[in-house]
């Protein structure tokens, strides 16, 4: 039988720790640079050339987006590859997605401005504070997340629910609810 040896992006996606004298480190940051690369590329285009700001983003996430996404730059992403886009997505300007465990935004989900959706974390031991793991972060069909908010590692906010301006999202959000604070605390349900 033969074992299979998980590259170092399979083993990030998974949510292992990945430390930087990892032997493999080097290939996660040929993309991490790419990133920089293409986010620095669509943060100079004209905000109306919404057709060479798919492509370039397109280049980023490594799939082609549907023609109805719409985004407004600027747009800041630690990695790309990871970033799965729905149909009739809007992101508004100024949005941090650190996209290592994995981002996905389902079909008409509304993303606010300053939003930052942050799959990475480190360690809570100093001896480890320097390595990351990742957990992915889902955003269900029309879900609608506020200005400002921060969604953490590992959190489904679910089809419908709104996300309130500013809030810190730390544990899942059901369908059909409004959470807003800092922790998010549900608020009504739908």
């Amino acid at each position: 039988m033969e074992h299979h040896v998980k590259s170092i992006f399979e083993r990030d996606l998974s949510g292992e720790i990945i430390r930087l004298d990892d032997p493999e480190y080097l290939q996660l940051y040929a993309v991490i640079r790419k990133a920089i690369r293409l986010t620095a590329q669509l943060n100079t285009l004209p905000a109306d050339d919404e057709e060479e700001i798919r492509r370039v983003f397109s280049e980023l996430i490594n799939k082609k987006v549907d023609d109805t996404f719409f985004l407004i730059p600027p747009f800041y992403s630690d990695f790309g590859h990871n970033i799965q886009i729905g149909r009739n997505v809007f992101v508004n300007h100024a949005c941090t997605f650190m996209d290592r465990g994995g981002i996905t935004l389902e079909d008409y989900v509304l993303i606010g401005p300053k939003v930052n959706l942050i799959t990475t974390n480190h360690p809570l031991e100093p001896a480890q504070r320097r390595s990351t793991y990742s957990r992915p972060i889902v955003i269900q069909e029309k879900a609608w997340i506020g200005a400002n908010a921060t969604i953490m590692p590992g959190i489904t906010i679910g089809e419908n629910a709104i996300v309130g301006a500013g809030a810190v999202v730390t544990k899942d959000v059901p369908a059909n609810s409004i959470v807003a604070g800092v922790p998010a605390r549900l608020v009504k349900k739908l």
